[in-house]
């Protein structure tokens, strides 16, 4: 008997049938990514309900000396929780555990399970009078393990940052079958390392989260959404700062090539263009008020788009007129990928730089891709505010479908060497996966990459957590 189906037995004789999931069909939506890139295997998924069960069952995987892939709503953009091709890994997914345990609105706090849908998580605080500031496409399906697991962005960072500023408290298994309490909200702790941070955004290579305790904010009583069309990223940066220096109001602040609007246009059906005119660039603008003794949204957003439509730093603006027009406008921000891959082969690229740099690199690395790469064209969308766009390189015209697969090796190095060249990241919201893990080293520092591989290898020396992602141990090594 092999050392998988020992552990998946030892699981279904204390925990029942429920909890190791072995029929092959229903095992299969499991196996791929998200963009459909990497393709794995597993023999079985293990499904704990509770901290107890996820403690258990690491604690027979390390036993029996078996690899773990943990696993939330499986809507990685990197490969992160897709297990290896060769079926060495059972999968461990938390989506049974999926229980909100509390919510304190007066603490503005939510102690919630790993399995929870983020969009669940938004009704529940809603019910509370309360919000968690973090949304994102993929909100029906990605859980607030994954979330914080990659240190998920979305388009609210601008304002309240990303997972890792909203993360309280968590609770997590370690690899040994160890868990880590570390639930409290504390305001000050400086008891050393904070495990917390250190689990936050390790993409279960370190340990499952099993649970957070999450920062609340007061529940939006009104808000407006503008649409503007202009001439560059470089007025749209003097937009923002504008309006920085104007209101704490502005919660989202999403930038749009025209390539990319036509795109959503063109291939999703129901959406219509905001403005009339032709515009080179559009903004996508979100202001929102908290207390009825707040500006209202909308008059606010009209006061201060107006000197910027007088001086000609915007061309055009209109600001949704009622919800259902909001919404319309949101659409054509979030519909964005699925347009882009409705329009063929593209290669999509999660990066940052300092946001003053942000303008020049967008045209400027563009251009230089399409002058590296002839018949390609590139472009940039997403969070201005924060410095984080996603970087598309299309396909020429007439390419077969296998046209990203066959040319990534060749045009995402020469991305990230103009990401790293102007300062950035390689990875900003969407993780490092088994997708950028040699990339990472590539680019990395030495420090750097002894750093992270010396925390993998004090928490995890067997590489048993995910194995593949984010960093590599050599496996002559794996058991020292």
């Amino acid at each position: 008997m092999t050392a998988q189906q020992q552990v998946i037995d030892a699981v279904t004789a204390r925990f029942g049938p429920k909890a190791a999931l072995t029929d092959a069909d229903a095992i299969a939506p499991w196996l791929n990514d998200w963009r459909g890139r990497y393709h794995g295997a597993a023999a079985a998924i293990l499904q704990p309900d509770s901290t107890e069960g996820v403690a258990a069952m690491v604690a027979l995987a390390a036993q029996h000396g078996v690899a773990l892939v943990p696993q939330g709503g499986n809507s990685s953009m990197v490969g992160g929780a897709t297990p290896p091709a060769d079926g060495s890994a059972l999968i461990l997914s938390l989506r049974r555990m999926n229980r909100v345990r509390r919510i304190d609105a007066a603490a503005n706090l939510a102690e919630v399970e790993a399995g929870v849908i983020l969009a669940d998580l938004h009704d529940a605080a809603l019910l509370q009078g309360r919000r968690f500031p973090l949304t994102l496409g993929a909100k029906g399906s990605a859980t607030v393990g994954g979330l914080v697991s990659t240190n998920a962005g979305g388009t609210q960072v601008l304002r309240f940052g990303t997972m890792r500023g909203l993360v309280l408290g968590l609770e997590a298994v370690l690899p040994d079958g160890s868990v880590h309490q570390g639930l409290a909200a504390l305001k000050k702790d400086n008891r050393g390392y904070d495990l917390n941070q250190l689990l936050i955004g390790a993409e279960g290579t370190l340990g499952v989260v099993t649970a957070a305790s999450l920062k609340l904010v007061p529940a939006v009583q009104a808000r407006a959404v503008a649409w503007i069309g202009l001439t560059s990223p470089h007025a749209a940066l003097e937009l923002l700062r504008q309006l920085e220096a104007a209101t704490d109001a502005i919660e989202s602040f999403e930038i749009i090539p025209a390539h990319s609007l036509g795109a959503v246009l063109r291939h999703i059906p129901g959406t219509r263009a905001p403005l009339a005119g032709e515009h080179a660039w559009h903004v996508l603008i979100e202001a929102v008020a908290v207390s009825a003794a707040q500006e209202p949204p909308a008059a606010l957003l009209e006061r201060l788009l107006g000197p910027a439509l007088v001086r000609g730093l915007a061309e055009d603006a209109t600001i949704a007129a009622n919800e259902a027009q909001a919404e319309a406008f949101w659409k054509l921000r979030e519909a964005i990928s699925e347009a882009e891959r409705a329009s063929g082969p593209a290669l999509q690229h999660d990066i940052s730089v300092p946001v003053a740099g942000m303008p020049d690199f967008m045209i400027d690395g563009a251009r230089a891709v399409e002058a590296r790469f002839p018949g390609v064209s590139a472009g940039a969308f997403g969070h201005l505010g924060d410095g984080n766009v996603h970087f598309h390189v299309r396909a020429p015209a007439g390419s077969a479908a296998d046209w990203a697969k066959a040319n990534s090796e060749v045009i995402s190095p020469f991305v990230h060497d103009l990401v790293v060249a102007a300062g950035g990241s390689i990875s900003a919201e969407h993780g490092i996966g088994q997708m950028k893990r040699d990339e990472l080293a590539r680019l990395s520092s030495p420090a750097r990459m002894h750093a992270l591989v010396a925390i993998k290898r004090a928490f995890d020396p067997r590489n048993l957590f995910n194995p593949g992602k984010l960093v590599f141990l050599a496996p002559e090594r794996a058991d020292q």
